[in-house]
């Protein structure tokens, strides 16, 4: 697929390009991001470099992943970073994480909703899932906040630094978000 860039009231999102670099690598030196999401920890320049000059091209290249820096508004700072990942053979999952001066003003939350319609309408999602390390509070509340339900808990379900941990698992379907399915959905009957 070839890189677009969606546009909400505030922000703008475009995939990484090599010149994020040094904001990539200034946001991922907070403690909160290496702890809760899946950057390496300690995070050094070589991650950043490798983040926008080799993963991000070639997710978007290769159709396997699609990160977007998140700015405020067109040229404006960096703010958070989205990326929805595909998982086969049911979907795609999204992670995020945002840029600690910019968090509690509601950024994420805007972000991840146009880039949930976007993974709907131009991929063809029929689901969407979100999975946080249990206790990622944050997290947890942008996803509720974009309409993602809360499925439960997965025993093991992610594995970082070597370790298998707990994490809390939640979707949204097209359905969510009135949008058409590429898929039917038949939900189960009522007990």
């Amino acid at each position: 697929m070839d890189p677009i860039t969606l546009t909400t009231a505030r922000l703008d999102l475009r995939p990484f390009v090599p010149a994020d670099e040094d904001e990539v690598y200034a946001a991922a030196q907070d403690p909160d991001i290496q702890r809760w999401t899946m950057v390496p920890s300690p995070y050094e320049r070589a991650h950043a470099h490798g983040f926008v000059n080799q993963v991000v091209p070639n997710g978007w290249r290769e159709d396997t992943g699609y990160s977007f820096a998140v700015r405020l508004g067109a040229g404006g700072p960096l703010v958070a970073a989205v990326g929805v990942h595909v998982r086969e053979p049911d979907g795609h999952e999204i992670g995020f994480w945002t840029v600690r001066e910019h968090r509690g003003k509601g950024y994420m939350p805007e972000a991840v909703d146009a880039v949930a319609r976007w993974t709907f309408t131009a991929l063809g999602s029929p689901r969407l899932e979100w999975r946080a390390e249990a206790g990622n509070a944050g997290s947890r509340a942008v996803a509720q906040k974009a309409g993602f339900r809360f499925e439960g808990t997965l025993r093991a379900g992610i594995r970082r630094n070597g370790t298998a941990r707990d994490c809390w698992i939640g979707a949204l379907l097209p359905s969510d978000l009135g949008l058409p399915s590429a898929l039917p959905h038949l939900p189960p009957p009522a007990l």
